[in-house]
């Protein structure tokens, strides 16, 4: 029988869920995703030194300051993946700018002119954005531009309603932190059935097939191999290095879960989302609010951890 990993890729794509050019490379994916927390991870790994070196160099030379050298350091990054997989590249906007629409624009049209310019067109582009309010206006925007967006940090239905409105291209509800945040309130141990990740996936997936929305759903942030089988079918799931490897090994069935031609739930109404709406039913839901500001706050810490390793090496190549 096929690897579960295989019998996935026939129904869901599979996207990688990291900065690990040699991870990707060795295990395929069709896509791959990043954040500023697994771009510093892949930073300081000793397999990549020469790209960072060569981003300081290149910083050196051109007198850049720290956050102009880390900014490259991801696009470089970003290069490198998109010689790997044939499909989409995710690189996010700071996440300084998650309540700022007209600055997430300024930065998404950044990145794609910079990305145009080390030969990377736009098609090959999702710019990640938090799924705020501002995050929101703003993406509507740049899709109605032609630069695709992945959406990011989608906790509830209401996000991932007010995303479908603005036509983004694409939500990553996450699944993994939702599941910590239920465990640590209720002191409970879930089943991948149970899950409540899981579940918000497959009510938002449910969604969006009922009322015939083009947005892309590709769950993310995994926990365990289960939560992946309990959402085979979805349109993608982002999936990483280890959790890749758990399914390549397992030789089990994999039965289809998520099919749009068989809705298995009871679909919810079609949500209309005014700002004030959006913002009240957000902050009714205690679980989504806290692990949308969390998810904003982490990877705040991590593109400072990222400037600041930066900086290290410009002023030990001064």
């Amino acid at each position: 029988m096929p690897s579960k990993l295989d019998q996935l890729r026939k129904m869901t794509t599979v996207v990688a869920d990291t900065g690990d050019i040699d991870a990707i490379r060795r295990l395929g994916a069709v896509d791959a995703t990043t954040n500023p927390s697994l771009i510093l991870k892949a930073a300081r790994m000793p397999s990549y030194e020469p790209i960072l070196r060569e981003t300081i160099i290149w910083g050196r030379d051109r007198n850049h300051l720290t956050s102009k050298v880390a900014e490259h350091l991801t696009l470089r990054f970003g290069c490198e993946l998109a010689k790997i997989v044939p499909g989409r590249v995710s690189t996010e906007v700071n996440a300084d700018l998650s309540f700022d629409t007209e600055g997430t624009i300024a930065k998404a049209r950044h990145f794609i002119s910079e990305y145009e310019k080390l030969g990377v067109g736009r098609e090959r582009i999702l710019i990640k954005v938090a799924a705020t309010w501002e995050g929101i206006r703003a993406a509507e925007i740049l899709q109605r531009e032609g630069i695709d967006c992945n959406m990011t940090l989608v906790f509830s239905l209401t996000q991932a309603a007010a995303c479908a409105d603005a036509r983004a291209f694409l939500i990553s509800p996450f699944v993994g932190r939702i599941l910590d945040w239920y465990t640590k309130a209720e002191g409970k141990t879930y089943t991948p059935e149970d899950d409540p990740g899981v579940q918000s996936v497959r009510q938002i997936y449910n969604y969006y097939k009922t009322h015939n929305i083009k947005t892309i759903v590709m769950g993310a942030s995994f926990r365990s191999k289960g939560e992946i089988e309990a959402l085979a079918g979805c349109d993608r799931l982002t999936i990483s290095p280890q959790l890749l490897e758990e399914l390549a090994a397992d030789r089990g069935e994999l039965p289809r879960q998520l099919d749009p031609n068989n809705i298995k739930e009871p679909p919810s109404a079609k949500l209309s989302l005014d700002e004030k709406t959006f913002r009240y039913m957000l902050n009714e839901d205690a679980m989504a609010t806290e692990k949308l500001s969390e998810g904003i706050r982490i990877f705040a810490r991590d593109l400072l951890g990222l400037q600041e390793l930066v900086s290290k090496h410009l002023r030990e190549a001064a």
